[in-house]
C-alpha cells in the first residue's frame, strides 16, 4: 500500500500533522466551501519544530532532535500528558508513534498510519480530531456542536 501522508507531516513530538483537522482544512481549501476553521500546513513545513512540545523544550525549541525518543527524558511529562488527552479524546498516541518510528522506521509507519487512517469511502486520510473524511464528507463539518467530535458509530469502526 502506498502512503498517502508525508515525513515532513510526522512532528518531533510524534503528532502526525497530516490527521490534523488544521492540516486537513488547509489541504481541502474548506474555507471555499463556508468551512471556516484554522488551517496549518504542519509543525515541519512551517519551521515550527513542535508546536506542542516547543515551548516546555528547549532541545526541540532549538531543533536538536528531529524526534523526541532520541532525548534521554523521552518521554517527559509534558509529552505525556498530551499524550494522554490525544488518547482518550482523538483516539490517537503520540507516544505510540514514535515508538513505531523507532522500531520500524518512518517509512514503514507512514504506511501503518495511512491504513490506519484510511477513509473506507473514497480512500483519503480520515481527521484524528473527529473522525471525518475532509474528502468526502466534510459537509459534517456544518453539524458539529463541538469543534471536535467523534461519534459512536466511529467509535466503533
Amino acid at each position: 500500500m502506498k502512503s498517502l501522508l508525508a515525513e515532513e507531516l510526522i512532528a518531533p513530538c510524534g503528532m502526525n500533522c497530516g490527521l490534523c483537522s488544521s492540516y486537513l482544512t488547509l489541504k481541502y481549501d474548506l474555507k471555499k466551501k463556508g468551512i471556516m476553521r484554522s488551517e496549518c500546513p504542519g509543525c515541519r513545513p512551517r519551521n515550527k519544530n513542535c508546536a506542542f512540545m516547543k515551548k516546555a523544550c528547549k532541545s526541540l525549541a532549538n531543533g536538536l532532535y528531529k524526534y523526541c525518543f532520541e532525548c534521554e527524558s523521552y518521554p517527559c511529562t509534558r509529552l505525556k500528558s498530551l499524550d494522554k488527552r490525544y488518547r482518550m479524546y482523538y483516539h490517537m498516541s503520540m507516544i505510540e508513534n514514535l515508538d513505531y518510528i523507532k522500531e520500524n522506521g518512518i517509512k514503514k509507519f507512514l504506511r501503518h498510519q495511512t491504513g490506519k487512517w484510511q477513509c473506507s469511502d473514497c480512500g483519503a486520510i480520515i481527521c484524528c480530531h473527529n473522525g471525518i473524511c475532509y474528502s468526502c464528507s466534510a459537509d459534517k463539518l456544518f453539524t458539529l456542536k463541538r469543534r471536535y467530535r467523534w461519534t459512536e458509530d466511529q467509535d466503533k469502526g
